[in-house]
C-alpha cells in the first residue's frame, strides 16, 4: 500500500508540530529566505529567479507564520499591526 502525496504531508505536518523548536528558529528561517531571494535575482536564467523566488517566500512566510514565528511580535510593532481591540 502506498502512501498518498497528501498523506505524507500530513504526517511530515504532525512530526512538526510534535518537535521542540531550536531557539530563534524563525531568525534563522528569515534570514534564509532573504538570502534566496537575494541570490536568485542575480540568475540570467527565469527558471532559476522563478524557483528562488517560490522557495524564498515560502521560507519568508515560514517564518512569520510559523509555530514561532514573527507573528507573535505583531502586537509590539509601533505600527499597530496586529494589536486586538
Amino acid at each position: 500500500m502506498t502512501a498518498t502525496p497528501i498523506r505524507a504531508l500530513e504526517k511530515i505536518k504532525d512530526h512538526d508540530e510534535r518537535r521542540t523548536s531550536l531557539p530563534g528558529e524563525h531568525w534563522l528561517t528569515l534570514g534564509a529566505g532573504l538570502a534566496v531571494l537575494m541570490a536568485s535575482r542575480r540568475s540570467r536564467s527565469w527558471v532559476k529567479r522563478t524557483a528562488g523566488s517560490a522557495l524564498g517566500s515560502a521560507l519568508l512566510y515560514r517564518a512569520a507564520s510559523g509555530r514561532d514565528g514573527l507573528s507573535r511580535l505583531l502586537p509590539y510593532l509601533p505600527s499597530g499591526i496586529g494589536r486586538r481591540f
